[in-house]
């Protein structure tokens, strides 16, 4: 950010002055943050080859795992640029993330992968999964997301926030961090070292403790019992919180106390009907309030879950709150008719969601980014757009390399740090954002908590009573290390001298949108993407990104 960096060279006076300049016009020009919230995919898989940013041509990359060694073909693998949006999933379970990451190196992926996928595949299938960790995307095959980082800010230094699969980056998203304060306050409530069953801090993907469920694990995770974004919201309201507040009393307290107004907020996601009803493809390890006793169970909070086409009615018709933070979440199964591009009657059957997720069962690639350009879309149309923030990022790596050996941060029950996992992507739209810029600044999910406290100017989550006398466990929201988004926006916008990014530069065309494959593509955009020292990056002789499920051969 370049306002704030030449502020660096100021006295310490001057520069919190200037910060607080920049914080005072965001206050005044930002009231609504949209966060789209998809899943499974690291900055190299789909950003690797994007000109400007810290992508797979960097020497950063030569000397971090761009040349792995595949044990079941005897051979040495690249990174290769693949075009299938309806791909196998590799796995993202945090011991096996580790494997992956081998102490920074990042040069384990194909054989890690390989090792455990030979449990469900035979040993062709298992490479093929151990191959697809090395595949990157580009604007030819998920074009809107390139136009998005094209036309507005993209970060390439956001970091999954925990080491590990979904559930414990969504809470994380809401929390910045992942039970740690539970943890502290209990040492018995510990997650197994061998990242099996409930626990704190949550490290795998085992249901919340409270419904409701499309399916449910046989295994729920304990109630979550520690501050989360939506508690500092509640400001006055916090007082309508009876039940389940062991571990927050004192939290709910200080927001009452604190005099302040409530602030809207709301999670959108798709298969939601109500406190005991979710339809097929609700993905309940998704939803982060879920995971908290103290949300779910009172209906101060619970109130503001929600099915998340209601979100498209409110933008149409211009009924949300004067303010707020609204959290838009797709499902394994969606419900736009929206059909992958390939007549092939198992990706039609098993590629049909749009929350991104890969792998049969879930989502094709083209499908998952027109869910964002839909709500981006029906955002640019509504009367929110002037003064509108969006961020668009994914909960986790999804398994797949990432040349950016992570920084560690903490230590789980395990003995290993909790964080941060590989690097995800993460873009900022609104009238107010640099254009075509690379922001560099370091973060994690626990920056779009850090946004959301710097905008509605809460006090961070680490500063309340309940979780102050146990950091550094707890809550990383005070950590100056970590971003708040600041750097993606133009401190001339916010000033007001210089012109917003009108709404037309964030739509695509409803036509595009709903057709698959998109006629959309890194020429009609006018982007190249970079050439890699092994160009042209084409997949291995014989790949399938689709390989069978299949006993191992005896």
């Amino acid at each position: 950010m370049l306002f704030l960096l030449a502020a660096l060279t100021l006295a310490p006076s001057n520069v919190a002055a200037g910060r607080q300049d920049v914080l005072a016009a965001l206050r005044a020009r930002v009231k609504h943050v949209f966060v789209i919230y998809q899943e499974n995919h690291s900055f190299d898989n789909y950003f690797g080859t994007y000109p400007g940013a810290d992508n797979l041509a960097s020497p950063e990359a030569q000397s971090h795992g761009f040349r792995q060694y595949d044990p079941i073909g005897k051979g040495w693998v690249t990174p290769f640029r693949l075009t299938d949006p309806d791909t196998e999933s590799p796995s993202q379970s945090r011991p096996l993330v580790y494997d992956k990451m081998n102490g920074g190196k990042m040069d384990a992926f194909v054989a890690a992968q390989e090792r455990v996928s030979q449990r469900k595949f035979d040993a062709a299938a298992a490479r093929d999964v151990g191959l697809l960790t090395m595949a990157h995307y580009d604007c030819d095959t998920i074009p809107f997301l390139w136009k998005y980082a094209h036309s507005f800010a993209l970060y390439d230094r956001i970091f999954s926030a925990i080491t590990g699969p979904s559930t414990p980056s969504a809470i994380e998203l809401i929390a910045g961090q992942a039970g740690e304060t539970q943890w502290a306050r209990d040492p018995q409530s510990a997650t197994a070292a061998s990242d099996a069953g409930p626990g704190v801090p949550v490290t795998n993907d085992l249901d919340p403790a409270y419904g409701p469920y499309s399916e449910s694990d046989k295994q729920l995770q304990i109630s979550q019992r520690y501050a989360t974004l939506m508690l500092a919201l509640a400001g006055v309201d916090a007082t309508q919180a009876t039940n389940e507040t062991q571990g927050v009393g004192k939290d709910l307290g200080a927001a009452v106390v604190s005099g302040r107004a409530p602030i809207p907020w709301g999670w959108y996601q798709e298969g939601y009907v109500s406190p005991t009803v979710a339809l097929p493809g609700y993905e309940t390890h998704h939803n982060a309030p879920q995971y908290f006793g103290y949300l779910r169970q009172n209906e101060v909070f619970w109130k503001n879950e929600h099915e998340v086409h209601v979100m498209l009615q409110a933008l149409q018709d211009g009924t949300l709150p004067a303010s707020g933070i609204f959290y838009i979440k797709g499902g394994s199964q969606n419900r736009f008719g929206w059909k992958p591009a390939n007549p092939d009657p198992y990706v039609q059957s098993n590629y049909r969601g749009d929350d991104d997720h890969p792998g049969p069962g879930d989502s094709d690639a083209q499908v998952g980014e027109a869910f964002v350009a839909t709500f981006v879309n029906a955002i640019a149309r509504s009367p929110y757009w002037n003064d509108s923030a969006i961020v668009i990022t994914w909960d986790d790596p999804g398994g797949y390399y990432d040349h950016v050996a992570p920084p560690p941060v903490g230590q789980c029950a395990d003995q290993r740090p909790c964080g941060d996992g590989p690097r995800l992507p993460l873009m900022l739209i609104s009238p107010f954002a640099r254009d075509g810029a690379v922001i560099p600044d370091a973060g994690d999910q626990t920056s779009v908590l850090k946004f959301a406290e710097a905008l509605f100017d809460l006090p961070p989550l680490a500063s309340l009573p309940e979780e102050k006398p146990y950091l550094p466990r707890g809550p990383r929201d005070a950590d100056p290390a970590i971003t708040d988004l600041l750097g993606g926006f133009d401190p001339g916008r916010l000033a007001g001298t210089t012109p917003p990014i009108p709404a037309a530069n964030a739509e695509i065309a409803d036509s595009l949108v709903n057709a698959f494959p998109p006629a959309m593509s890194c020429a009609t955009l006018g982007i190249a993407p970079v050439a890699l020292p092994n160009a042209p990056s084409a997949p291995p002789p014989g790949f399938n990104p689709r390989p069978k499920r299949a006993p191992r051969s005896s």
